[in-house]
């Protein structure tokens, strides 16, 4: 998730003419021989121009990881990004796709979560993170609250209260510092 995050900030803050992916989903990251990100298929992605926060458009991305504004007014901005990236951490997380056919209804992937948190949270996580014989479940449990934490703040409603790329990868960063050095200290 760091990698996709450095990518997302590199995209959205790495030049004068941010570059919006517009479909980020699992499917678009592959991994190297090292396990490393890198984030694949800009075919939809848009350029926002000098002052521009945000862009219209008629393409449609993945259902289940576009953001409401962008799903539902066309309104492209680097917030729907980070909407996407907080998708793609809950699945991660919860090995649970935004259109498994358990999310009917008003029932979506970010509510399950968020109904569940953070007293809950041990419930939705993919039960292999969290295994009892390995060891550091402390430190474990505190590390997957403070990253759906943030999965919850990029995937907020409003796009204005989202939380921006740079802050995600800053605050992954220090969760997974905190992890480690809770783990092997």
């Amino acid at each position: 998730m760091i990698d996709v995050a450095s990518a997302l900030d590199y995209l959205h803050n790495g030049y004068p003419t941010p570059v919006v992916h517009c479909d980020l989903k699992p499917s678009n990251v592959l991994l190297d021989q090292e396990m490393i990100g890198h984030v694949s298929d800009f075919g939809i992605a848009k350029l926002l121009g000098a002052g521009e926060t945000f862009v219209e458009t008629r393409t449609i991305a993945t259902i289940g990881y576009i953001a409401p504004e962008y799903g539902q007014d066309g309104i492209v901005s680097k917030n729907c990004d980070v909407y996407s990236f907080g998708i793609m951490m809950m699945e991660t997380l919860t090995r649970m796709r935004p259109r498994d056919d358990m999310f009917t209804g008003d029932l979506s992937l970010r509510c399950w979560i968020n109904d569940s948190f953070p007293s809950g949270v041990g419930q939705v996580v993919d039960a292999n993170l969290l295994r009892p014989e390995e060891g550091h479940n402390e430190a474990k449990t505190q590390c997957l609250l403070s990253i759906m934490e943030l999965a919850l703040s990029c995937t907020l409603v409003s796009p204005d209260a989202r939380v921006n790329m740079e802050d995600a990868l800053s605050a992954l960063r220090k969760i997974r510092f905190q992890f480690v050095t809770s783990c092997f200290t």
